[in-house]
């Protein structure tokens, strides 16, 4: 008399249909990275010669100090920085224009000399020298180009001061990220024990004669799961991770 499989704690061998779903995805997305890839290298994909790294380690948690002088590395900042450079020198340039440097020697040849002639033979040669000034004052002109210059400055200030603070929380929250997900991680890796654990213990039984082969592939299953998660989550810390040394304009390790 033959016993049906259920019986003889025997299970018809079958395919699942999830693992293979996720194996096709999986390889797709892949071709995409490749084709974006070689569009971004200008060579075909079979020329890429891509190979398999390991991902780098996560690391417990971040330096203890984040120094503001880092964020001196950023080219935005550095850019708006010069803005207020430049617009402080304009202050001075309208404020210098109170004070014109004139040669007295040019006007010698002339019968009438007017405020726009002292201007014109200025040629812009502005400086304010020791001692004595005469500031020429020209019916608010040059009032209104000092004001002007300030508004300017003062815009760039807080523009300026804007793009630090936001820099600022930049940091500040992608350095949270990196320590929630280092925190992750390291729960993860406990689990991926646990589950190894198990997997281990199904073998030894396995081993002795008490269970079928099949029970230890079935604990290798949730093993495998808990290690498909512990690859995300080390991904998604190494993206976080790339986000804070972006955030502070270079690398943030000593």
């Amino acid at each position: 008399m033959v016993l049906p499989l259920p019986s003889k704690g025997l299970r018809p061998i079958s395919t699942p249909a999830k693992p293979s779903s996720s194996l096709m995805t999986s390889t797709g997305k892949m071709k995409v990275i490749e084709a974006r890839l070689s569009a971004l290298t200008n060579t075909q994909s079979a020329a890429l010669k891509l190979r398999q790294v390991s991902l780098p380690a996560v690391e417990s948690q971040l330096p203890s100090q984040l120094g503001y002088s880092l964020l001196a590395r950023r080219a935005d900042l550095q850019a708006a920085h010069w803005y207020i450079e430049s617009s402080l020198s304009s202050i001075d340039a309208a404020k210098a224009a109170f004070y014109p440097d004139i040669n007295l020697m040019a006007f010698l040849q002339q019968d009438a000399l007017h405020l726009s002639d002292l201007f014109r033979h200025s040629a812009q040669q502005y400086g304010i020298t020791g001692g004595l000034t005469l500031p020429i004052f020209d019916s608010g002109r040059l009032n209104a180009n000092l004001d002007i210059a300030k508004a300017q400055s003062n815009l760039s200030i807080a523009n300026y001061n804007k793009a630090v603070v936001d820099a600022v929380n930049d940091v500040a929250r992608t350095a949270s990220q990196v320590e929630t997900l280092a925190q992750k991680n390291q729960h993860q890796q406990q689990i991926e024990h646990d589950a190894q654990r198990v997997v281990g213990l199904a073998q030894a039984r396995f081993n002795a004669g008490i269970i079928a082969g099949s029970r230890v592939s079935e604990a290798k299953i949730p093993a495998l799961r808990e290690q498909c998660n512990g690859l995300l989550l080390q991904g998604q810390w190494l993206d976080a991770s790339i986000q804070l040394t972006s955030a502070l304009g270079g690398g943030y390790h000593s």
